[in-house]
């Protein structure tokens, strides 16, 4: 059984999804110490115990320490990852779309179509939103040979949550090598200002603050589609989603609105990082390439991926996937290269 140190690197709940993950890929059990330990609310979340459980679910494990405020589980699955249509819900404004990332990769390599429902927050803090999924991590999949599709059925923010995610899978997947180093040159700019609950001028002024800022920028000479939407769910948030599609890479980048904060300040914030990637000339967000890590060591070929940034996140990701399986992967600080060598 692998053991893994809950605590190292990053130390957050990235370690304990990346690792059901990859047992339920691999079919190597793994107990997992010292969960979230260094966290304000140590030990498993409800949205890592639905991870958990979904993962579990689709290969039949057995498992133990799986409920909130645990800090050790064990996982060891018991059958092959079985295609089919499955239904998970959070409980609260918990991560829906965390939830998908853990099962998405496994269930796109097991034979047979899948569709999930996924019930929970779509837009909360401190993680990848439904509309980051959709615009900037399924295309690139796809790119690889992973055909995911994702559908935003309605929107859940904190605290209420209330949100669903509808994804369709197509399965027997391959992933296939990526040279991600040029990124080639930038193809357009789409997003959504979203106001969930509220009056219509807060998203319309989202969008047309961040349509004015990019237009006023002479290097962003592409087409903008951004829209603002006013929707009703459960909850009531508001956020821009911005994403930037390049000829070999991709980028997105949210900002959440809170109480008190203008809507051209929260277009602001989405803007600049995304004017700072821009400049950066990388292929991928740093978010992007601790995502992508797992999908390019299961690939067959060699990858090389210029980012934005070497994070801490993106370290204890590589150790996670290095417990798991032969793979030697390698950072170049100064050119922020990540290489992904052959099996």
């Amino acid at each position: 059984m692998i053991t893994l140190d809950g605590s190292q690197g990053e130390g957050g709940g990235q370690i304990v999804r990346s690792a059901v993950t990859l047992s339920a890929i691999t079919g190597q059990p793994v107990e997992i110490t010292r969960v979230r330990a260094g966290r304000e609310n140590a030990g498993l979340r409800p949205q890592h115990v639905t991870a958990i459980e979904a993962v579990a679910t689709i290969c039949q494990a057995k498992t133990s320490g799986v409920e909130v405020g645990s800090d050790r589980l064990t996982f060891e699955p018991g059958a092959a990852v079985r295609a089919g249509e499955y239904e998970w819900g959070v409980g609260t404004a918990g991560s829906a779309c965390l939830v998908a990332q853990a099962v998405i990769l496994p269930l796109a390599l097991a034979a047979g179509e899948t569709q999930l429902k996924l019930y929970g927050g779509t837009h909360v803090p401190n993680s990848p939103s439904g509309h980051y999924l959709r615009d900037v991590y399924a295309p690139m999949l796809l790119r690889m040979g992973i055909d995911v599709e994702i559908f935003m059925d309605s929107y859940g923010f904190v605290p209420e949550g209330g949100g669903m995610l509808t994804v369709y899978i197509k399965g027997g997947a391959r992933p296939q090598s990526q040279r991600l180093i040029d990124r080639g040159p930038l193809e357009r700019i789409l997003g959504t200002a979203v106001g969930c609950n509220l009056p219509s001028h807060i998203p319309q002024r989202m969008a047309n603050r961040a349509i004015n800022l990019l237009d006023a920028i002479e290097a962003i000479d592409v087409p903008l589609d951004i829209r603002p939407l006013r929707t009703r769910s459960v909850s009531t948030g508001a956020g821009i989603f911005l994403a930037a599609e390049y000829e070999n890479g991709q980028a997105g980048f949210g900002v959440l609105g809170r109480r008190g904060m203008p809507s051209e300040e929260v277009a602001e914030r989405a803007v600049t990082p995304l004017l700072m990637f821009h400049d950066s000339g990388a292929a991928v967000d740093e978010r992007l390439m601790d995502q992508l890590i797992l999908p390019l060591a299961l690939a067959e070929g060699p990858s090389v991926v210029s980012t934005s940034a070497i994070t801490r996140h993106l370290r204890t990701n590589i150790e996670v996937v290095r417990a798991f399986l032969d793979r030697r992967i390698v950072i170049d600080e100064a050119r922020r290269l990540v290489t992904v060598e052959s099996q």
